[in-house]
């Protein structure tokens, strides 16, 4: 199973680092049956976080062709606060990748049958604004939540939130709970387990699947 973590200009590292080290640490406890690595539309690069004195080198280009799993984290930058809009807000971050060549591959990602597509924070809201997952329930920071109903998604309240082969992961620290989700849901329970007890976080939240009797009352669904 080949995974790629998409680094863009602005990401937010936590967004990337959490399931990197999760799905990294899977790779070790299956004797490399999992591999992991840090890509971004243009190929080999040292991609600028949203914190200024971070970057993160990407080994290699995002190729929908060999990948089995692609990660995409959201932006980290200024809060909008009603005023003014400015270059280093979050909304102009992930908007910016709308000029790149991330939204092709991540359409090209869907389209490709077994690869599936998950995010982390506002990178769903990417997806979102690029016009990928219009009828497709995600979730995204709280924050957020409007801009997926705005755009066509469903949004949908809850940690993480499984459409198949698009996983969606809600705030910034749900990267850990959305890759040990992926953990087990691909590899299985004993791996999420060992990934779990070595990195000593246990995972948050009940996954949202479209599945079950669905609630006669609540706020989303």
């Amino acid at each position: 199973m080949h995974a790629q973590i998409v680094l863009f200009d602005g990401f937010d590292p936590l967004d990337a680092i959490a399931p990197f080290e999760v799905l990294g640490a899977g790779a070790m406890l299956t004797d490399g049956l999992l591999e992991v690595e840090l890509v971004s539309a243009e190929g080999a690069r040292d991609v600028p976080s949203g914190i200024a004195s971070l970057s993160l080198r990407a080994s290699a280009g995002l190729e929908p062709s060999r990948a089995d799993l692609v990660v995409v984290p959201g932006a980290l930058g200024r809060l909008p606060d009603g005023g003014e809009p400015r270059d280093d807000d979050i909304p102009a971050i992930l908007g910016r990748t709308l000029d790149t060549a991330l939204p092709a591959l991540l359409e090209e990602c869907l389209d490709r049958e077994g690869l599936t597509v998950a995010t982390v924070c506002g990178g769903s809201l990417v997806l979102a604004m690029a016009g990928l997952i219009e009828g497709r329930p995600a979730t995204t920071h709280h924050m957020g939540m409007d801009v997926l109903d705005a755009t066509g998604a469903v949004a949908v309240d809850a940690r993480v939130v499984d459409d198949g082969d698009l996983v969606t992961g809600a705030s910034v620290t749900s990267g850990l709970d959305l890759a040990l989700y992926l953990l087990e849901r691909e590899l299985g329970p004993r791996v999420a387990i060992a990934v779990e007890k070595l990195i000593a976080h246990e995972r948050r939240g009940t996954v949202w699947r479209p599945t079950g009797v669905e609630p006669t009352a609540g706020a989303r669904p």
